[in-house]
């Protein structure tokens, strides 16, 4: 009998791989004879490059800058021409030095991480745009592959969604991505701008004040109207503080979910296979994850070939009628057996192991 396991991060706590692994060695505990398949998976954000890695890509560290242009070394994923781009590996919160930089904060590095994959030869690339640090509407992104912005006294404007506002023209002469096919995946729908675009909702997560908001929302519709201002209002525009809206609008990128997207690349399919379970999860399962997150587009596949899926979380904000219709028949919540988060979140490993064993222990006496 096989198991795929097949989990997000524990963001904060666990990696996706190692979620899998503590799965995968509690359920040898119980049944070890069981044939136990691990395939990390993401849906766009932190952890997609590291999924990729895990299902046969090569990693590939190049010099990038981060969100306040000092230097970071970042990775993408390869796999013969195409390549795995995670937009957090150089322009992720995580990258900032210290305090937030909402006005200021450019995403350069995902561009500097771009045009090394396209010097390598990849012309194939799956850009995931979760969990940035700057609302800058790709201009940095589009500044590095190329692109010159500049105000109207003929100069290069500084990193930041705020000086968009002095844009005055754009020069793409010098950016040429031609035979470059470009896929984001992203489980944003937003707008560029306006109450449900990038700096309305996304802005304060980043440290944007309600004024900021403002001067950003205002300098994201000056940067549409000079760029391409009918890509402004195109679902998932808003992505990654607008980096979605530059990559349709100028690399002619395509939008496709986030987990659809990688599950296809990481050949998830082909890997459920004879599989009679599937076990999926996330530091937490909330509404969130109803919304098009990791688990619930793997028991959306797992459904679609008949296999049961169950979930393994941090905790669990769901109810059984709500993870029946995202497709999962269980939940199994590390705060079941440790009340504390702090604690759940310092022994994620242990706890998710012992947690693994109650899965082994209930589907198999179910399935005899």
């Amino acid at each position: 009998m096989k198991v795929l396991v097949a989990p997000d991060k524990f963001k904060g706590s666990l990696t996706a791989a190692e979620v899998a692994s503590a799965v995968a060695s509690g359920l040898a505990d119980v049944h070890p004879g069981l044939a136990v398949r691990v395939l990390p998976v993401a849906d766009g954000g932190d952890g997609t490059v590291d999924a990729a890695v895990a299902a046969g890509f090569r990693r590939v560290r190049v010099p990038a800058r981060g969100p306040t242009g000092e230097p970071v070394t970042a990775s993408y994923a390869v796999r013969g021409d195409t390549a795995v781009v995670e937009l957090a590996e150089a322009s992720g919160l995580h990258r900032l030095p210290g305090a937030l930089a909402p006005l200021t904060a450019t995403s350069a590095g995902t561009g500097d991480v771009l045009a090394a994959a396209v010097r390598a030869g990849c012309r194939r690339i799956v850009l995931g745009v979760g969990g940035s640090a700057c609302t800058d509407g790709g201009a940095g992104m589009l500044a590095a592959l190329g692109a010159r912005l500049l105000d109207a006294a003929g100069r290069d404007l500084p990193p930041g969604g705020e000086a968009l506002s002095r844009l005055a023209s754009v020069d793409l002469s010098r950016l040429d991505l031609s035979g470059v096919d470009i896929e984001l995946a992203s489980d944003v729908d937003n707008p560029l701008y306006g109450p449900h675009g990038a700096a309305s909702v996304y802005g304060p997560q980043k440290g944007a004040s309600p004024g900021d908001v403002e001067t950003l929302d205002a300098a994201l519709r000056h940067w549409a109207s000079q760029v391409g201002p009918e890509f402004a209002a195109k679902p998932g525009a808003g992505a990654a503080g607008g980096v979605g809206f530059a990559a349709m609008a100028v690399l002619g990128a395509r939008m496709r979910p986030g987990i659809e997207l990688l599950l296809d690349l990481l050949g998830f399919d082909a890997a459920l296979s004879g599989a009679a379970l599937v076990i999926t999860g996330e530091g937490s399962l909330d509404r969130q994850t109803l919304s098009g997150k990791a688990p619930a587009g793997v028991a959306r596949a797992a459904a679609a070939r008949g296999i049961p899926c169950v979930a393994v979380s941090g905790r669990c904000r769901l109810s059984s009628g709500e993870l029946a219709e995202a497709g999962i028949s269980a939940a199994y919540a590390l705060t079941d057996l440790e009340p504390d988060p702090a604690r759940c979140m310092a022994e994620a490993a242990p706890l998710l192991r012992r947690l693994a064993h109650r899965v082994a222990i209930d589907y198999f006496s179910l399935s005899r």
